[in-house]
């Protein structure tokens, strides 16, 4: 194990030529982050999660209450013994084979299956009250924590002039602002990688979960090698549209339309602008350019900034997605669901109760449903995929 430690700790990985970690050992004069800090945000990140439980309930709910968020889930499927048994055991998505099996065997029509199976992968999906609740809380987060970046940010060199990220580094004293903001931060990313498999199932779980990881390793590889500075910027930057469109998705489920599109568009913009414009030109820049001829490169130089060109490709990746909501909210006059909603729709016609009994219809030889034919299966197209 003592080898293990002393090959991950290589001060040639971690560190510049001609530094080691006796260089960087708390004194009476000066300290400086140390790798035993971090543990500190694993309890944090408990605790962050409990605060949040108790928020979400004593201050989130009864808000939405009062905006008259609607506490009822999606419609809930019939119960049905064979379907559940189909659903739990075998699988939730059944292909045409399996339904034209089912059709056959309850006498249903393909449709009403669909329908059956969709309404029941929904039941297990939180309502609309949950979903407040869980903006409302990071929208809390994120703005109090942006507020605090913002605040003792100005009053730093490196904020006005990125080149004081690596001027005397890495013998460059950790402040009290410094280490609050990066255990804070850490504790959070902490707590939503983990909760992310009890939230809001959303399409881009596995992207989310990617983003997540990046996020704690790039916190964990900044603080370790004193790259704080530079660290705290990437922060602030990426916390400032996150207030943004948790505000714009309690908007939408408390139905204020226009508020939300509002908050939308000021999101869209300062997500786009900021992560595809300010991020790169401000701090790939200085992480690349200014710290390779201040300080020049090393191995954990360049993981860190291989984790920040990652985060740039999910930058690419969801403004791809917000230009897509944007474009299609501008043909619809309207924000509708984002493109990670986890609720399956149908039309409106599928929102009625199952029926018992087979709706005839026939299928001729282009594809084409006519009603009242002898076939007596509905063979229409099945229900629309996810959002």
């Amino acid at each position: 194990m003592a080898g293990v430690l002393a090959w991950f700790w290589n001060e040639r990985f971690w560190l510049p030529h001609n530094v080691t970690w006796a260089d960087l050992k708390n004194t009476d004069e000066a300290t400086f982050p140390q790798a035993d800090d971090l543990y500190l945000a694993c309890p944090l990140a408990f605790c962050i999660f409990m605060i949040r439980l108790v928020f979400e309930r004593c201050i989130a709910r009864p808000c939405a209450m009062g905006l008259k968020i609607q506490t009822n889930g999606p419609q809930k499927a019939q119960p049905h013994a064979i379907l559940e048994k189909v659903f739990t055991a075998i699988t939730k998505h059944p292909d045409e084979k399996r339904l034209e099996g089912l059709s056959k065997q309850l006498d249903w029509d393909v449709r009403t299956i669909q329908r059956w199976f969709r309404q029941r992968r929904n039941q297990e999906k939180p309502s609309t009250l949950a979903r407040f609740c869980e903006s409302m809380w990071r929208f809390t987060f994120y703005l109090y924590i942006f507020t605090y970046g913002v605040r003792f940010l100005k009053k730093t060199t490196w904020l006005w002039n990125t080149k004081e990220c690596w001027y005397n580094y890495p013998y460059q004293p950790l402040t009290v602002d410094v280490h609050y903001y990066y255990i804070l931060e850490l504790s959070f990313y902490l707590s939503l990688l983990f909760s992310q498999f009890t939230d809001i199932r959303r399409k881009d779980f596995l992207i989310m979960f990617l983003h997540h990881a990046a996020t704690i390793s790039l916190i964990t590889f900044s603080y370790v090698n004193n790259m704080a500075r530079v660290g705290t910027l990437v922060m602030c930057l990426h916390d400032a549209a996150d207030v943004l469109i948790e505000a714009a998705k309690m908007a939408n489920y408390a139905k204020c339309q226009k508020l939300c599109n509002l908050l939308f568009a000021m999101f869209a913009i300062l997500f786009v602008s900021s992560r595809l414009g300010v991020y790169p030109v401000w701090i790939l820049n200085t992480t690349f350019f200014e710290s390779w001829e201040i300080v020049g490169p090393y191995p954990s130089w360049w993981v860190f900034n291989l984790l920040l060109i990652l985060l740039q490709l999910l930058h690419s990746f969801w403004s791809y997605l917000i230009v897509k909501t944007a474009c299609r909210a501008i043909s619809k006059g309207k924000v509708s669901k984002d493109d990670r909603s986890d609720i399956e729709s149908g039309s409106d016609e599928d929102d009625s109760p199952p029926t018992n009994h087979k709706h005839h219809s026939s299928t001729t030889t282009n594809g084409t449903n006519k009603s009242h034919g002898t076939n007596g299966y509905l063979t229409g197209a099945p229900y629309p995929d996810e959002h």
